[in-house]
């Protein structure tokens, strides 16, 4: 007697295209988000939907994006970043101050605070660590650092990096050109490339990925390594746009960069990430964060609550677009 076939897939037509619907609706979710924040602003503020109010309303949105693609890096390989906030406020202090005064003294300071998240990959890797853990500690080293560099605020932007991030392009603010370049540069390395396959296998089937003979020990350091290159971009561009550093500048940067990552489609587990959907994330919480809730007279004490109900929401509905495709 033989058993009968088990079908796994959809049985018929209708039901593959409510599949199709469904993952249409799940990738599409971040630029609803995005677009709903944007309906409301318009509709509180009409006058806020031009040319100097979008660059007014985003002048933080580039800082935050990059640390969004730097923790998203690690949320590839199945890992956690808590320290980005306070390496985004090291990397000010440093930026401010020796590379302003000393610029070979800075640049080679980055470069060695870059190849510092590498090592950090490889030990987590070789130890069996608990990035969490790991990347706790570190935010403790780099706060100190840079309380060390800079114990008061101050320091000055280099002139360079002031006039990068003060350039008015025609028609089109920066921040959405920048936005859209770091999107598309970082969504063709990694969802267009071979290697860029290899780095979201890591999280996704390590041991498949071994199994094939590909090392797990250099895809984990080259994605801590692309972290803190991204960390290092956002520290310089947030100083870029205050003009001044302090040691505490970035520690905001840690819960909004994982918010930003899930937001825009990220998954905690299975190297599932999106490059463009972490972009727009961290647009919608750049814009949800101060300018919508201030168009709303949310009094400040509550602002933050109600920027965390939105995430709840938008996450919310994404695990009931889940349940249907499943």
């Amino acid at each position: 007697m033989t058993a009968a076939p088990v079908e796994t897939g959809p049985k018929s037509s209708s039901e593959r295209g409510a599949l199709a619907r469904a993952r249409l609706l799940r990738s599409l979710l971040p630029a609803l988000s995005l677009v709903l924040v944007l309906l409301a602003i318009a509709w509180l503020n009409p006058r806020a939907i031009s040319y100097f109010g979008f660059s007014l309303m985003l002048n933080l949105a580039i800082p935050i994006a990059l640390a969004t693609i730097a923790q998203m890096f690690v949320i590839a390989g199945n890992e956690l970043d808590l320290s980005i906030g306070t390496f985004v406020g090291f990397v000010g202090c440093v930026t401010a101050t020796w590379l302003k005064e000393a610029p070979l003294v800075g640049v080679l300071i980055l470069l060695g605070s870059i190849g510092v998240y590498a090592l950090l990959g490889a030990l987590i890797h070789l130890r069996n660590l608990p990035s969490i853990v790991v990347t706790l500690g570190m935010s403790f080293v780099w706060q100190g650092l840079a309380i060390l560099i800079l114990p008061k605020p101050g320091g000055k932007a280099p002139d360079w990096l002031l006039s990068l991030m003060a350039f008015k392009p025609p028609l089109i603010p920066f921040p959405i050109i920048a936005a859209l370049l770091i999107a598309a540069v970082v969504h063709f390395g990694l969802m267009r490339t071979s290697y860029g396959v290899i780095l979201r296998g890591s999280g996704g089937n390590a041991a498949a990925l071994s199994r094939a003979g590909w090392s797990l020990l250099k895809t984990k350091i080259v994605l801590f390594a692309l972290t803190g290159l991204f960390g290092v971009l956002s520290g310089m561009a947030l100083i870029g746009i205050t003009t001044s550093a302090d040691a505490n500048i970035g520690n905001g940067y840690t819960l909004l960069s994982i918010a930003g990552v899930i937001l825009g489609g990220g998954e905690f587990v299975g190297g599932r990430v999106s490059p463009i959907g972490a972009v727009i994330g961290a647009l919608t919480l750049a814009l949800a964060a101060s300018p919508l809730l201030t168009f709303m007279h949310i009094p400040p004490d509550w602002q933050v609550a109600a920027n965390g109900a939105i995430l709840i929401i938008v996450l919310a509905a994404r695990v009931l677009i889940s349940r249907r495709e499943r």
